[in-house]
């Protein structure tokens, strides 16, 4: 198991991946009129990429074509002061092709947002990175291995 500088335990790609499909709700990291901008997106990882669902006229669909773009997805429980935390970046790109459309519909993808979300950004995990924090009985906070 590798730990990073804070006792951190370092997860591998394949866990980063994992850990990613086990939840809805994420982060999208994008430039806004040349300031850093944080966006809560609900989004569906399939396989590598990352898809969110937006409308056609969302600053969020502005901003993010053909921009590289970082995502962030967590889950923390405060009182067992346990969790994880996975980072991926890539360039983000507008799906186009009415095919790619049609199989991103049909994934179990449904947006929380009211109004028309039949826009997809896709985001290819290039670099991906992963922390994982777990406590003992004893109440100690020590990294451990990610469970499978």
């Amino acid at each position: 198991m590798q730990l990073d500088a804070s006792g951190l335990q370092v997860l591998t790609r394949e866990e980063c991946l994992d850990l990613l499909s086990s939840t809805p709700i994420g982060r999208i990291v994008f430039t806004d009129r040349a300031l850093p901008a944080v966006q809560p997106v609900n989004f569906y990882l399939d396989g590598q990429s990352i898809v969110i669902r937006t409308s056609i006229g969302s600053k969020l669909a502005a901003a993010t074509r053909r921009a590289v773009v970082a995502f962030e997805a967590d889950e923390f429980d405060p009182k067992l002061r346990t969790g994880w935390s996975v980072t991926a970046v890539g360039q983000a790109r507008e799906v186009t092709d009415p095919d790619e459309i049609a199989w991103l519909a049909a994934l179990p993808l449904t947006t929380w947002a009211p109004g028309s979300r039949d826009h997809y950004i896709v985001i290819e995990a290039e670099h991906i990175s992963g922390r994982r924090i777990t406590t003992h009985s004893n109440g100690a906070t020590t990294p451990q291995r990610a469970q499978g």
